[in-house]
Order: C-alpha cells, then sequence, then structure tokens
C-alpha cells in the first residue's frame, strides 16, 4: 500500500518515510483549481505552485517578474481543488533576500494553503532555511539550474559538469540539509552527479533534469502536456499527453512512469 494511500493526504515526515520504502515521489507544477484535480484524482504525491508560473500562465522571458502576491493567489487556487497532495510555494525572486523577509511571505503562502515553501540556492540562503524551519515553515531547497540566476548564469544552463561545480553542489546539497530543509530540488545537473548527491543526501531528492537516479521527479504541467509556452523546450520535456489520450490519461502515465522507473529515461538526462 502506498504512502498517498493509507492518509487523507500528504505531510511533510512522509516524504522521508516514502524514500525509506523505496518510493519515488511523484511532483508536478500547477496553479489552478481545474488542473489541481485532476493531479489530485491522479494520485499526485506533490502540486508546486512553482514561480514558472511567470512564463507559462502569465507569458514572461523568465520567472523573476513574479510577485509574491501571485503565488498566494495561485497557492490559494490549488489548495481548494487539491486535498491530497502536499503543495508547495515557490518563493518568487527576491522575496527570500532576507530571513525576515522569507518569513514574513511564508506566513502567506501557509495560511494560502501550502504546507512547505521552497527557495533556490545556498550560500546566505542556508539561514533564511534555518530561520523559517526554527519557526515551523517546512523548506523544500533548490539547486543545480536554479531559473532565478538566469541572469549571473548568462541563460538556462547544466551545473555541475566541472569537477570543481560538482564538488560545490554536493557541498551545497549536504548543507542545505544541515540547515534544515525537509526536501531538495535538483535541476539541470548531470545524471550521475544527481545520482551520487542522492546517495548522500539525508533528504528525498527531487530531480527535473536530474537523471533517473533522484528519489522523485518533477515537471512543469504544461510541458507534461505539449503545451507551446513560447518558450524551448529542454532535454527533459516529455509530452505525456501524446501516449496518455487526454488530461487525466496523461498525468497518469508520468506518474507511473516515475514510479516505475521509465522516466526520465537517459534521453531525458544530462551527462
Amino acid at each position: 500500500m502506498s504512502v498517498h494511500a493509507e492518509s487523507k493526504s500528504w505531510s511533510v515526515p512522509q516524504l522521508a518515510q516514502a524514500r525509506a520504502a523505496g518510493r519515488k515521489l511523484v511532483m508536478l507544477t500547477c496553479y489552478d483549481a481545474s488542473f489541481a484535480r485532476v493531479l489530485d484524482a491522479a494520485g499526485i504525491d506533490l502540486i508546486l505552485i512553482g514561480d514558472s508560473l511567470g512564463m507559462v500562465v502569465q507569458g514572461h522571458e523568465s520567472t523573476l517578474p513574479v510577485q509574491v502576491d501571485d503565488i498566494v493567489y495561485h497557492t490559494a487556487a490549488v489548495a481548494r481543488a487539491a486535498k491530497h497532495p502536499l503543495k508547495i510555494a515557490d518563493f518568487p525572486f527576491g522575496s527570500d533576500g532576507s530571513p525576515a523577509q522569507a518569513f514574513a511571505a511564508a506566513v502567506r503562502f501557509i495560511q494560502a494553503g501550502a504546507a512547505m515553501v521552497k527557495l533556490e540556492g545556498a550560500g546566505h540562503k542556508l539561514g533564511t532555511i534555518r530561520y523559517l524551519v526554527e519557526r515551523e515553515i517546512p523548506v523544500c531547497a533548490h539547486l543545480g539550474l536554479t531559473p532565478q540566476s538566469v541572469l549571473t548564469m548568462g541563460g538556462f544552463k547544466v551545473q555541475g559538469r566541472e569537477q570543481s561545480a560538482a564538488e560545490r553542489l554536493q557541498a551545497e546539497a549536504l548543507a542545505v540539509a544541515e540547515a534544515g530543509a525537509a526536501l531538495l530540488v535538483l535541476e539541470g545537473v548531470p545524471a550521475t552527479l544527481a545520482a551520487q548527491i542522492t546517495q548522500a543526501s539525508p533528504i528525498p531528492t527531487i530531480g527535473i533534469g536530474a537523471g533517473a537516479g533522484c528519489d522523485g521527479q518533477v515537471l512543469v504541467l504544461h510541458d507534461l502536456l505539449g503545451i507551446d509556452t513560447g518558450h524551448r523546450k529542454p532535454k527533459f520535456v516529455k509530452d505525456f499527453l501524446a501516449e496518455g489520450g487526454s488530461i487525466a490519461g496523461a498525468v497518469h502515465a508520468y506518474a507511473e512512469a516515475v514510479r516505475a522507473g521509465t522516466f526520465p529515461t537517459m534521453e531525458h538526462s544530462y551527462a
């Protein structure tokens, strides 16, 4: 019996329980009540109300214009419809610049229906993670290709290919867990490195463009459905609607593929 089936809704402690049981975690982004109902019915474990909404819903070229109010609004819409998945709200650019600023935003996300918040990076963010966790706010960390760093990275580029960069990512993964994060998203990381980080990590990892060696996977819902958002499709994207036959079928197909370990393949991973 799955963790999902044993509980009315997912809780943060169940993430570690799922990892210990060898159960792959299935995550998708979602921004509205209608799609949230589909994800709920399909047994999706985690829903990320991501700042990706800036690109796929609002039509921006990056995630940078997204505001705290946007995340609050969309979190509330998702939370009204999705009862079983654990809802994770994304800090938009600049909203986690200081621990106090992050806490103020996080309180709004939790009150809107989120059970966890996600922030990008390590470094000075480690203090913010500790500050939030000490105040009963569960945190998901995000390392590798961090979209809010697109200006300093010079674009959406795979991270950790050089030895020094790989070592830094490995150290940061341990640091965010030590700071109190309960979950870690790895994006745009070579599959071998992501598997090594996952093996060493004391907390579950969720991959997106990070190979099959992570403890779970996440995709942007619009990418999974093959919707043209006006942006180049990354290598790790797969159109599940083409084989699922319907929106509900596509979500089911994705969930089953992640749990069976048949997605992502090397075709959808970076070396």
